[in-house]
């Protein structure tokens, strides 16, 4: 069981260097490391916290993340946000963009894959025939390896495709050995570029994002924290460029001056 100086040296290490406040969560911790812990040969949480703060352990600091780090999505989920990002942001991007063919958009919390792979579709869908004139790889992060691994692999289960469109599921997915799983097609896997990151970390981008999906992230983060990532994404935003959060979280405008759209979806003014 662990102990209430291993729980703070814990809660404080995810703070500092993930800005994920666990500091009420000791049972889910507890719950989450323990077997881990001891599978992986530590004797005891300091031990193990041992690896993860001096570095010499990629395995103790991935373990640490991935089994703290809460990953819960699904197909579809909040759908009002692809429908607005289809109706509204897409044709106002088209006409900008007309130019460069160049759109840059960043799911910032990718987790098992399908939010990516649900912005590719709507782009695929919007764009119809005129799609393979455009750039719109979607880049899509995530803290979590362990999660990315399984977005990479793009493989789901029949009751996760339950709710898409038919001639999405027909035309993204192949059905594998068994009519069990599926799995995402080349032509949808090759438009979503997965990547490991530290929403903590500075910005890597060179160019700015013309819409960031960030949704139910930052309810795992303090005020201040949430202020100072907003902050940086204010900044990485295009002007006119969209942000979409979760519908469950909210967003103080007097610390960024983004436009409400609605009470999820906000927009960075343009010029």
């Amino acid at each position: 069981m662990i102990t209430d100086e291993e729980f703070v040296r814990i809660t404080v290490y995810m703070k500092q260097n993930y800005g994920i406040d666990l500091s009420q969560k000791k049972v889910i911790v507890n719950g989450r490391l323990e077997k881990r812990v001891k599978a992986g040969g530590w004797k005891n949480f300091n031990e193990f916290m041992d690896d993860v703060e001096s570095g010499k352990s990629d395995e103790a600091k991935k373990l640490l993340v991935n089994q703290l780090t809460t990953n819960h999505t699904y197909f579809m989920r909040e759908f009002e946000h692809f429908d607005y990002f289809k109706q509204v942001v897409l044709p106002w991007l088209r006409v900008k963009e007309s130019g460069k063919k160049d759109l840059r958009i960043w799911c910032g919390a990718a987790s098992t894959g399908e939010e990516p792979y649900m912005i590719a579709m709507v782009l695929a869908d919007f764009f119809g025939l005129e799609h393979d004139q455009w750039d719109t790889k979607v880049l899509a992060t995530d803290i979590s390896t362990k999660v990315l691994q399984k977005a990479v692999e793009g493989i789901y289960n029949a009751e996760q495709l339950q709710n898409l469109p038919q001639q999405w599921k027909r035309h993204f997915f192949s059905k594998m050995p068994g009519g069990e799983q599926y799995k995402v097609k080349d032509v949808l896997k090759n438009e979503v570029i997965f990547r490991q990151f530290n929403l903590m970390n500075p910005f890597p981008f060179k160019r700015k994002m013309h819409t960031i999906f960030l949704r139910n992230v930052m309810i795992y983060f303090d005020d201040r924290t949430k202020h100072e990532l907003l902050r940086k994404i204010y900044d990485i935003l295009e002007p006119g460029g969209y942000l979409f959060i979760g519908t469950t979280e909210t967003l103080d405008r007097n610390e960024v001056p983004f436009q409400i759209i609605q009470p999820s979806i906000f927009r960075k003014k343009e010029g």
